[in-house]
């Protein structure tokens, strides 16, 4: 069992895995962080293209 302990102690794959899973996780949530502000950006850029061109018919 003591033998078994050591080699789990010294094994680095587990923790390669973790790290990776990580960075991943956070380049994800930047993903999501920008893909909203441009929803938001595109919604607002759209709405007012909307608004001019109904307040330029409305004669």
């Amino acid at each position: 069992m003591r033998q078994f302990l050591q080699m789990l102690g010294r094994e680095t794959d587990g923790a390669t895995a973790v790290e990776y899973g990580l960075i991943l996780a956070l380049i994800f949530l930047a993903m999501v962080g920008a893909i909203q502000s441009f929803g938001i950006t595109a919604i607002s850029f759209w709405t007012m293209v909307a608004d001019n061109v109904t307040g330029a018919g409305g004669g």
